[in-house]
């Protein structure tokens, strides 16, 4: 099923339930023409939209799709751009909540449990919040909301997705019957609360092959450049390296550095984004496996979920958006059809 095909999947599982830096910011006007009770009454709302970085190409696809589904409802977007900088989006929402001019806000954090103090003030002033993408507050195991009288929460689980790439590493370890089976794991900040937990659930998921263990670790900082480096360090630590783990930055870069060793097909690599380069690179044979995210979709589900409680009051479960994909995102050759990439990478 494509990436497209899922959308309403997701929101299936969000069930109803009572309502119980800079500053420069992009605006953004979605005029509205569609049928919602917004749009039908004439009335429009305010919604402010604080993203981690508009030039990221992951953002990108996510913010176009919100705009596009504001626009049905009668929703006015005022996008925050704050840049890669925790400081800047935490001032960037205290300044939306004193405002006075938003009746919604959407949060996309970059530090998840800095901003709950300042949510839980919006939502006591009345004011619609919904989380998409990365999780708001310290619990990174659960798509359930950890703030009281969040409106909705529509983000990936990095405990949950991590297992599945544990999984896909386990995979590629039987597929060369490699015994034992030598992992090497790339850390984008080996220090963050968010590679913590994908560790975690890694070693969870590459349990699937008991000859499997992690051996070797090296950190990236989300640059290709230091994952090659990092790479050519595990392999000349452990010439017997069998599988290397890694986000999609990671995955590229040891992908060169295991080319550069001539050992293309020995060493095989699972990858963590699903971009166009990196389902490509399934394709071709230069990684083995990669995990699918879909920004595009958690953007349309998000802004669905505020539209619902700006227009009946009504808040909606926490979607894990991963749960609606074919095999719960895992990508190899054998499935790679069914995934549409919903950004670069």
């Amino acid at each position: 099923m494509p990436a497209a095909g899922f959308i309403a999947a997701a929101l299936a599982l969000a069930a109803c339930s009572s309502s119980g830096g800079s500053s420069s910011s992009s605006s953004s006007s979605a005029s509205s023409a569609a049928t919602s009770s917004s749009s039908a009454s004439g009335k429009t709302y305010n919604v402010a939209y604080l993203s981690y970085a508009v030039a990221n190409d992951y953002d990108k696809g996510m913010l176009a799709n919100a705009q596009a589904e504001a626009a049905k409802s009668g929703i006015k977007i005022t996008v925050f751009d704050a840049a890669n900088s925790s400081n800047t989006q935490y001032s960037q929402l205290q300044t939306a909540i004193s405002s006075g001019k938003y009746q919604g806000i959407i949060t996309q954090p970059i530090v998840g449990t800095a901003l709950v103090p300042l949510v839980q003030q919006a939502i006591a002033a009345g004011i619609k919040v919904v989380n998409m993408d990365q999780i708001l507050g310290g619990n990174l195991r659960t798509a359930d909301s950890q703030v009281q009288g969040l409106s909705g929460n529509a983000v990936f689980v990095p405990y949950t997705t991590a297992i599945t790439s544990g999984k896909l590493a386990a995979q590629a370890c039987q597929s060369i019957k490699a015994n034992p089976c030598d992992v090497g794991f790339l850390y984008d900040v080996k220090a963050s609360q968010l590679d913590i937990a994908e560790y975690a659930g890694f070693i969870v998921g590459l349990k699937a092959d008991p000859n499997a263990k992690v051996t070797n670790t090296g950190q990236t900082n989300f640059t290709q450049a230091q994952a090659l480096t990092a790479t050519q360090d595990m392999l000349t630590a452990n010439p017997n390296l069998d599988v290397i783990w890694g986000s999609d930055q990671g995955a590229e870069g040891a992908a060169s550095a295991v080319a550069a060793a001539g050992k293309q097909g020995k060493v095989l690599i699972i990858g963590a984004g699903g971009g166009s380069i990196a389902i490509a690179d399934v394709k071709s044979g230069v990684l083995y496996g990669e995990l699918f995210n879909a920004p595009a979709t958690e953007g349309t589900v998000a802004m669905q979920m505020m539209a619902k409680a700006l227009t009946t009051g009504q808040s909606s479960a926490g979607v894990d958006v991963a749960a609606t994909f074919p095999d719960a995102g895992a990508i190899t050759k054998a499935n790679v059809d069914q995934f549409k990439a919903q950004y670069t990478g």
